[in-house]
């Protein structure tokens, strides 16, 4: 993804994705961009949200392919585990003794 591409993507994050989802404690980072198939990172409250497909549905893929058809076709998400959830399950397991 080049340098004019990735400024475009975030505007339309910016000013159209980003502050639906800071309205509920998330976050959203690019992953890559790969033919017309941009890969994000959900983050916050929004990672592993049971909405987040639903999210990124209705949200994040409406606005990019809408704002920049020629860019960004499809979004796809792509799950991770934050390291504050690591650092739980690992206080869990260290301090339960399971």
């Amino acid at each position: 993804m080049n340098h004019e591409d990735c400024k475009q993507i975030e505007a339309v994050l910016d000013e159209k994705v980003r502050p639906a989802l800071r309205a509920h404690g998330g976050e959203i980072s690019v992953d890559r961009l790969e033919d017309g198939v941009l890969y994000v990172k959900l983050l916050g409250q929004c990672a592993g949200c049971p909405s987040a497909d639903l999210t990124n549905e209705t949200l994040v893929e409406a606005e990019l392919t809408a704002a920049l058809p020629q860019l960004v076709r499809k979004v796809a998400v792509v799950q991770t585990v934050s390291d504050e959830l690591w650092e739980q399950a690992k206080r869990l397991l260290r301090d339960h003794h399971l």
